[in-house]
Order: structure tokens, then sequence, then C-alpha cells
């Protein structure tokens, strides 16, 4: 065992699955992770611990963990005084933010925020949903719900619930009024553990690491083999943007062209490369893309 460990923490619950996979990619291998809250990391300088997300600032902010992952949401909701580090655009159903969303059911009269004046509100996100009432002068009551929120919302006046694709609040035939606050998946790290030069280097590390990987799930490599002759023809119609790398072949005739490109287009990009004129096309999966 090392001398010199970092105290990370991983949220349970509906981030848990996502994140281990993400680790998986960034190449970190995490065992017993349905068992145990202090599962196995195969790096001896690192020592996990699981907890929810929406404690996690406070454990870190408090010097408990060095560095872990949470939520932009409960760093807000928690008040906490830590570094972000970086932001890492995951989540259980996607990669888009999350969202805390103001929402009445559909049949109720209220059409904006003002329209709650005096109303209750249940919520999970007590002191940030407090804020946006206060910002805008509207005078209400928040309490807090340990769950089932969208039930609430024909129990009270509104809900502020989280959503990633609105698909919960439509099944509840609940209507979304506003947006209370966007939240991303964060890095964060306790201040003096950032001020650790061992600390702040594995700590920057596994940022580098945990991006690459994301970046590498929207993207696919490209190889292909084309005749000199056309290879002006087939940069043409590569995406612009992209710099591919181009090699010579034992036949002098032909070169080997090779780029990364967004998953979205190789569909169309492989039909139109072979009716091009391009031979042995070959795309494969990234683990990890830095920039």
């Amino acid at each position: 065992m090392s001398e010199q460990i970092l105290k990370l923490g991983i949220p349970t619950g509906s981030l848990q699955k996502a994140t281990i996979e993400l680790f998986g990619k960034a190449g970190f291998h995490i065992a017993d992770s349905e068992r145990s809250y202090l599962p196995h990391i195969d790096d001896e300088q690192i020592a996990l611990v699981m907890l929810r997300a929406q404690e996690m600032g406070r454990y870190v902010a408090d010097g408990v963990l060095d560095t872990g992952i949470t939520g932009y949401d409960w760093i807000m909701e928690n008040d906490c005084d830590v570094v972000d580090v970086c932001e890492l655009a995951y989540s259980k159903a996607s990669s888009n933010p999350a969202r805390w969303v103001l929402a009445v059911p559909d049949e109720s009269q209220v059409k904006s925020a003002k329209d709650l004046a005096g109303g209750i509100i249940a919520t999970e996100l007590v002191n940030v949903t407090r804020k946006y009432f206060a910002d805008k002068n509207i005078n209400v009551k928040v309490e807090f719900s340990w769950g089932a929120t969208e039930v609430k919302a024909r129990l009270t006046d509104a809900i502020v619930e989280l959503t990633e694709t609105g698909a919960s609040l439509r099944a509840n035939n609940l209507r979304i009024i506003d947006t209370v606050i966007t939240s991303t998946t964060r890095l964060i790290a306790n201040k003096q553990a950032w001020a650790d030069k061992f600390k702040r280097k594995k700590i920057e590390n596994i940022s580098i690491l945990l991006k690459a990987a994301i970046e590498a799930g929207s993207k696919v490599g490209l190889k292909m083999n084309i005749k000199k002759d056309n290879l002006e023809s087939i940069l043409k119609i590569l995406p612009a943007e992209k710099s591919p790398t181009i090699s010579s072949l034992a036949d002098s005739d032909y070169v080997a062209i090779e780029v990364i490109i967004d998953d979205k287009v190789e569909r169309s990009l492989v039909p139109a490369l072979k009716r091009a004129g391009a031979s042995g096309i070959i795309t494969y999966p990234l683990n990890k893309v830095i920039h």
C-alpha cells in the first residue's frame, strides 16, 4: 500500500452505474461496488468511498474526502466551499444536463412562478428552491420531500423536481412552469487537498482521464485505403474541421487515411467514402480522446 493516499468519493444511487463504467473507460477497474461502500480500485494510491451525491460536497469541504464526484445542484444546495475541478458531461441517462424544474398538475391554473405566491412547494432541493423564489420576491413555503415528489404536486401547490428527459413528469400528468437550476456532474476537491502537490496532481490526472473517456464516447476512429488519384475528392467528403493522418503504403499508388469523427456522422459518411473509391474501411470505438 502506498504511503500517499487520495481519498476519493464516488456517488451511489442513480449515478453509480454510469460512474463505474466511466472510470472503467478511463482505465480504472473498480470491484465490489455492488456489495461494499468501500470498493476496491486498481490504484494503490486511491482509497474509494461510495456516498450519496447529496452528501458528497459536505464531506469534501470538511476534508473527510480529498475529492469526489457530485452534482452542481448539491454543491449549491449545501453551499459547499470546494474547488470545482471540472465539469463531467455524463449522467444516468445521457450526456445532457439535468434540470430541477418547477412543475404543477396539468389541470392547475398556475401559469408562472408568481401565481404560486402564498403557496406550498415540495422538493428535495430546499435551499436552492427558497433562493429561486426569494430572488423573484415571491413568498412561498418550501417543504422538504422525502421522495415520490411527483405525487405531492397534487397535495401541495407545486413541486421542484429533477428531470433529464421529462418522461416521469409527463407520465404523472405534470406540466413544467420554469427551470429552477440546471445541473451537471462535477469533480470537486477539498481546498487543502488541492494545495497538496501529490493530491492535486492525482486529482488532475483523474480529471484528464475522465474527460478523455467522456469525449471518446461520442467519437469513432475511421481508417481507409485510397488511390492517390482519389485523395482530393476523399478529403472533400471528410468533415471540414478534421485533419486526417495520411500515410504511405507499400503500394505507391495508394495511401492510408486515419481520422477521428463524431459517431453521428459515421453512418452517412462511410457509404459516401465507399462510393468515392475508399477501400479497406474500418471503424473502431475509442476509449479516450485527449485534446
